[in-house]
């Protein structure tokens, strides 16, 4: 065998390798040959070199000259993880390959590099369970696994690390069975020295083990968007280094201890949880906390009367708990608050003075609580000239009474002026032009009287007019026929004259409703009567309509008690007919479930069926989709005609279904079936879907860094379908209705495998005998081949990529013959980018925008050969949000996650 050696290094390199390059840099050099490198990034890897001290990525020791350093990460190369090669570097104790397409799993074999101490396999591919033999590198301090599609528990194992001070296994899929402690190994309190835990986005859950109070060393611990429950462990005073604490998007309950509040924290995330009971008064003693973020939970009581003497809090979200009392006037003592979020609260009491002094301030949201009294008069100044011209400032504040403030004319950042259902009174000021980045006025249900102002027909990006059920009198400016309203309403005022000529048409009636002297040809305005007969004609036809809708509501009334007692009756045969297949841990049977099918939960309608909300016993919410029977062949209640499928698939194809695990696809949790009728049981999308809400009027709260995110989490879910299922999944339907959202605006691929069913066996795409798609979302070539394959979904995602940059529906009126994407390809042409882009979103944002502007395109390209895989669409993604992420907050030298929070139903205010 020793003789054969010479040979065969004379087969692999030619002799002039052999005698310059050093044993090194052969194990390089052949590392390079077994990796996939298509933007040359090892280009400078030169066999006829004698040292790769010299190479890109590669870092030598100075006495030894040994390599001890290899940073390979945002290189863009691929394929298996060569650990053999690696292993021989004998001093190698730093390696990255972090951010690339590394697949396979991670071989155990790792454990032989033993001068490890930072290893980073970060943002990759890897698959399989994690290896024990992990914990064998004995000098491995950094580990950093991020991003990867891991699966399993977490080895027991990782309680033997001597040195490891950073782990990182974030947005994997770590499962497992439940036990007292859940997936977080109680093992892991052993690791004395870790300075670092981070396991959040990931499937864990169970309580958070006692054992992790050991970790005296601790800097940061992040646990958030699990399903962790239970309450936090006693013996929190003992982590007297930890400063970073998130556990928030989970289902922990309790109160918040005082010995945690009680440590010196700086950033504490506790939010969407159920902690309930007060917040601990030591809280306001960390001298060092800028982040506090409890919203979405139940907390009760006051704030801490010193919260922000003594800290430099800079972001504070408390909204959607059930706080009272007044605001502590001491939360800008430090200077550096930013952003003060408190809406649906029960606060009272007038706002502190302290607040219109505060220089840092650029975003507050205090609606939806008792307040009273009149707004400091510095707030309406906010947000100083220390802030970019690119933010847009909100003030949005109820249960006021007082007098407008003629200073409201000093906020020229304002994006939204929301103050309706208050006691406000006076005229409004005069002077309205500076309010230039004005896209949403709300005055309504107020006392403000005299004329409109003219001033507010120049506010050019002005679309949401509200200033109905006030005491307005005049005409109605001619101006406003300037701006491009998709809201008018100056409803029940004291409005007199004639209408201006645009909105002398019938689509405005509601616009100006109950203003009796007001007049035009619009059917019930004023007609030449006088005014006292158009008010006695008004309320008559209140009292009429009144009268009705009560009897018309009793008759309601009656109906449904009469065919509810029908139906309960009716189900109360039929349950013992059903049958129940889980996918996942149910904490409901299919009786529940079936109790709640009622019209009055319908939340949507199709050919297939009919979509139910149901809320559970304990308070969660589900969507259960019934899909009809017949006498056409079926694939779990959903109607095949023609008998392309068999019957007997249906059990296959829910069982791949079932099988799915990925936090960027809907979650099915169960199917019941009967021999009639069939059920699916998703999770709820509380925002419903991506094509609902961009083309609708909410379509404002969805700015650009949230269409992105959409776009990134939509082409995780179909690069998991492609390239990560086996066998791999073609959707067939991609469009923007089929991507739902949830609270946070995470979107998730929804319908699709068992109501798209393709070829899941054979090698090829199948040719299809019914239109598989919708209207402009269909790749051009189906309509020539009838076949489909992995090009026609990416096709369908660059028109959902289109609507996201362009806000316009994929087939419109408007492009005549033409679909969206070729309205995109002639107005770039004909007209540039600018007439492209949506605008409503943010111009300050344009380079990205046009960056995936142009994913998008390539997405669509006519040839399929030109269309990118859909893991290279994701990879593409992610490059453009590298800029986003650099102005991420980072903590402790390492970037981290920010998070953004806004209410969807704050009546029409956007944030």
């Amino acid at each position: 065998m020793l003789l054969l050696l010479p040979l065969l290094l004379c087969l692999l390199f030619p002799p002039s390798t052999i005698l310059s390059l050093n044993q090194e840099g052969l194990y390089l050099y052949q590392l390079k040959v077994s990796l996939d490198d298509p933007d040359s990034s090892l280009s400078s890897w030169n066999d006829r070199d004698d040292t790769p001290c010299h190479w890109t990525h590669v870092k030598c020791d100075s006495v030894t000259r040994s390599v001890n350093s290899l940073d390979l990460s945002n290189t863009n190369i691929a394929g298996p993880l060569p650990v053999s090669l690696l292993c021989r570097l004998r001093n190698l104790s730093y390696l990255s390959f972090s951010n690339n397409s590394i697949n396979s799993t991670l071989p155990s074999e790792i454990s032989m590099c033993r001068s490890l101490i930072h290893l980073d396999l970060s943002q990759n591919l890897l698959t399989g369970t994690l290896p024990h033999t992990l914990a064998e590198l004995p000098n491995l301090q950094y580990l950093d696994l991020t991003g990867n599609n891991f699966s399993g528990d977490i080895p027991d194992s990782f309680a033997r690390f001597e040195k490891l001070e950073v782990l990182s296994l974030v947005s994997n899929l770590l499962d497992g069975t439940c036990s007292l402690v859940g997936l977080i190994p109680d093992s892991l309190g052993k690791l004395k020295k870790l300075r670092d835990l981070d396991l959040a986005l990931n499937n864990l859950f169970g309580s958070i083990p006692s054992s992790l109070t050991a970790l005296t060393s601790v800097y940061q611990i992040e646990l958030y968007n699990n399903s962790l429950s239970g309450e936090l462990p006693l013996g929190m005073s003992n982590l007297t280094s930890l400063r970073l604490l998130d556990a928030s998007m989970n289902q922990l309950s309790g109160t918040i201890p005082e010995e945690l509040c009680g440590l010196p924290l700086e950033s504490l995330n506790l939010y969407e949880n159920r902690f309930e009971g007060e917040l601990p008064e030591s809280i306001a003693n960390s001298p060092g906390l800028y982040e506090l973020r409890l919203f979405g939970n139940r907390l009760t009581g006051k704030l801490p009367k010193n919260l922000g003497k003594y800290s430099p809090l800079r972001w504070v979200d408390v909204s959607h708990n059930q706080l009272s009392g007044e605001l502590p006037a001491t939360l800008c003592d430090k200077g550096e608050l930013e952003e003060l979020l408190m809406i649906y609260n029960s606060f009272s009491g007038e706002l502190p003075a302290t607040l219109g002094a505060c220089q840092s301030l650029s975003r507050i949201r205090l609606g939806f609580n008792r307040f009273s009294g009149d707004v400091p008069a510095g707030i309406w100044g906010l947000p100083h000239d220390g802030w970019k011209t690119s933010w847009s400032f909100q003030v949005v504040i109820t249960s006021l009474v007082g007098r407008c403030l003629r200073a409201i004319v000093n906020l020229a950042q304002l994006g939204t002026l929301d103050l309706h259902n208050n006691e406000l009174s006076g005229e409004l000021p005069e002077r309205l032009r500076s309010f230039k980045k004005l896209n949403e006025m709300n005055l309504a249900n107020n006392s403000f009287k005299g004329k409109i102002p003219e001033e507010i027909g120049s506010l050019s990006v002005l679309n949401y007019l509200d200033l109905s059920q006030n005491k307005f009198s005049g005409k109605v400016p001619s101006g406003l026929q300037n701006l491009k309203l998709n809201q008018l309403n100056l409803s029940y005022n004291r409005l007199s004259g004639n209408l201006p000529p645009l909105f002398a048409k019938d689509m405005y009636r509601n616009s100006f409703l109950g203003n009796p002297a007001l007049c035009g040809d619009i059917k019930g305005l004023c007609d030449g009567r006088d005014e006292a007969k158009a008010a006695g004609y008004v309320w008559l036809l209140r009292t009429i309509f009144i009268v009705a809708a009560l009897v018309f509501f009793i008759g309601v009334v009656w109906f449904y008690f009469k065919y509810r007692n029908f139906k309960m009756a009716q189900r109360a045969i039929d349950k013992s007919k059903w049958t129940l297949m889980s996918f996942h841990k149910l904490g409901f049977s299919e009786n529940e479930i079936l109790d709640c099918l009622d019209e009055d939960n319908v939340i949507g309608s199709g050919s297939s069926g009919k979509v139910y909300k149901v809320v559970l016993s304990n308070g969660e919410a589900v969507a259960v989709k019934k899909l009809w029977g017949g006498t056409k062949k079926e694939i779990g209640c959903v109607d095949i005609e023609r008998g392309q499928i068999q019957d007997g698939a249906f059990d296959a194809e829910v069982e791949t279904l079932g099988k799915i695990r990925h936090k960027n696809i809907v979650k099915l949790w169960c199917c019941c079936i009967t021999r009639d009728c069939k059920l699916l049981v998703y999770e709820y999308m509380q925002n419903g879907s991506l094509g609902d809400l961009l083309h609708s009027c909410k379509g404002g709260l969805l700015d650009w860094p949230t269409r992105f995110k959409i776009a990134v989490d939509a082409a995780d879910g179909l690069s998991y379908l492609h390239h990560d299922c086996v066998p791999p999944i073609v959707h067939r339907d991609v469009k923007s209705n089929n991507i739902l959202l949830d609270v946070d605006f995470g979107a998730r691929v929804a319908d699709f495998g068992v109501a798209k069913v393709v070829d899941a066996i054979g090698k090829g795409a199948k040719s299809m005998s019914v239109i598989a798609g919708s209207c402009g979302y269909i790749a051009p070539e189906y309509a020539y081949t009838l076949r489909v394959n992995e090009k026609s979904d990416i096709y369908s995602f660059g028109v959902v990529i289109l609507e996201l940059v362009t806000g316009r529906l994929p087939v419109d009126p408007e492009f005549g013959e033409k679909d969206l994407v070729k309205w995109t390809c002639t107005i770039l042409d004909q007209k540039g980018v600018d007439h492209v882009l949506d605008p409503k979103l943010d111009s300050c944002f344009k380079e990205e925008i046009c960056k995936v502007l142009n994913i998008g395109l390539l997405c669509t390209s006519p040839l399929p050969i030109n269309r990118p895989s859909m893991r290279r669409v994701v990879k593409m993604l992610q490059e453009v949000g590298t800029e986003n992420l650099s102005k991420s907050v980072k903590k402790d030298g390492k970037l981290s996650p920010y998070y953004y929070y806004d209410d969807t139903s704050d009546q029409g205010s956007l944030a």
